[in-house]
């Protein structure tokens, strides 16, 4: 990703990251709680630990074990097969419960099980919090400077590079997709490389931002959100919105492309066209996605928060973020590398 850091005007650590899957603990936060009491709830739920495995690697050897269809195995969110997490699958509890008893893979634990009555699906988390350790820091005063200033600017809600796969190929072929009418065989990749795409435009969005100095700043037709209750409105004052963004109380969103996203005007609306028309396409060329690509709008920037602390040469951070924010951003404007 070569986009502007928020942090630029604060020198990278230096150091790296992930020497372990040690150095990087990531559990989710649930967007609910199960069921205090196991009844006749259909859907059992598994508190899943687990090291040098993918989510969906979990969910098919618990798929096999159980004598279930992979598809009757469900998450929340996909977790990184390089570091430790901790996760809630979630399977039916009538053919799986027994069988669970059993189940044994190397580097996973079910850690604790509980009922709920509706089933888990994707999205279904209020976010992650992570552990993260830098090893080889040179300079930790600039890694607590750029940490500070991050809290007070908020994040930049950029998508991390594991959206895009290797030498960000799956945005390319979203774009070819749609742009041969959108079909493709297998239902899972094609959702994959359709959001894949409309992720790229975003990032394209938020770096011209950035590049602009326009961040923390209302553009006239700005979609702006409110932080507290996710409420929607098109600024139509930028003066008398911008101290509200000012205070945190709500920020600017970005376009996840599609026909039915809330579309802003004026000067915001001139940026976002300007990344399709760059891109030789226009909203009308999502409609070939259908359902996966209605559109929607992304906030720009998050509140960030965080704890850090020293130990030799390496820093250890923690923090939480939302769900569909990810912590390779705030590592990326501590190091100033792509």
């Amino acid at each position: 990703m070569r986009a502007p850091f928020v942090t630029s005007s604060v020198p990278g650590c230096g150091g790296a990251f992930k020497a372990s899957p040690d150095d990087f603990v990531v559990e989710e936060l649930p967007a609910y709680e199960l069921d205090a009491q196991v009844g006749s709830d259909e859907h059992l739920f598994l508190w899943v630990e687990k090291r040098g495995h993918s989510t969906q690697d979990v969910a098919k050897a618990i798929a096999r074990h159980c004598g279930v269809q992979e598809r009757d195995v469900s998450w929340a969110g996909l977790k990184d097969r390089n570091a430790v997490t901790r996760q809630y699958l979630c399977v039916p509890a009538k053919k799986c419960e027994g069988p669970l008893a059993s189940f044994v893979m190397d580097g996973v634990t079910i850690l604790r099980t509980g009922r709920h009555r509706n089933k888990l699906k994707t999205g279904h988390l209020h976010g992650n919090r992570f552990e993260l350790v830098v090893r080889g820091v040179k300079d930790f005063g600039a890694a607590e400077a750029s940490l500070k200033l991050l809290q007070s600017t908020g994040l930049p809600n950029f998508y991390g590079e594991q959206r895009f796969g290797v030498a960000n190929r799956n945005a390319e072929r979203g774009k070819a997709l749609l742009k041969a009418g959108g079909r493709h065989r297998d239902r899972f990749e094609r959702k994959l490389l359709l959001s894949a795409y409309q992720s790229e435009l975003f990032n394209r969005v938020l770096t011209r931002r950035l590049e602009r100095g326009v961040f923390a700043k209302v553009l006239g037709g700005d979609v702006l959100k409110k932080h507290e209750t996710g409420g929607e409105f098109v600024s139509d004052d930028a003066a008398v919105d911008q101290p509200r963004m000012d205070a945190f109380e709500l920020s600017a969103t970005g376009p996840m492309f599609g026909p039915e996203m809330t579309r802003p005007t004026g000067e915001a609306w001139a940026l976002e066209e300007s990344v399709l028309t760059q891109d030789g396409v226009t909203l009308e060329t999502f409609v070939a996605g259908g359902d996966e690509t209605r559109g929607t709008r992304r906030l720009t920037r998050i509140p960030f928060a965080a704890t850090w602390a020293a130990e030799g040469d390496s820093l250890r951070l923690a923090f939480s973020l939302p769900a569909g924010s990810y912590a390779t951003v705030v590592l990326r404007e501590l190091l100033k590398a792509d």
